[in-house]
């Protein structure tokens, strides 16, 4: 399993988690504040999409709103070949 990191302000996280999750191979997102601290952490099953997402969103919106900059780790599962 690969990881990549983002750093991005609080209120652009909702926007990248949205277009990390479209890309699809996301396994888990974990949302980190300034000291590394982990704020939210979110399994994400395969095949989820649209109105199954819409509580995964608002709790991320809650969770980063007085957040002011952030880390979004995101596990992938490798490809296989």
């Amino acid at each position: 399993m690969g990881q990549e990191e983002f750093r991005v302000n609080g209120e652009d996280v909702l926007e990248k988690v949205k277009e990390i999750v479209k890309e699809g191979m996301a396994r888990r997102i974990i949302i980190k504040n300034e000291k590394g601290q982990t704020v939210i952490e979110v399994p994400l099953a395969v095949g989820l999409g649209g109105i199954a997402l819409l509580p995964v969103w608002a709790a991320i919106g809650a969770a980063t709103a007085l957040i002011t900059n952030c880390t979004i780790v995101v596990e992938k599962e490798k490809k296989s070949s």
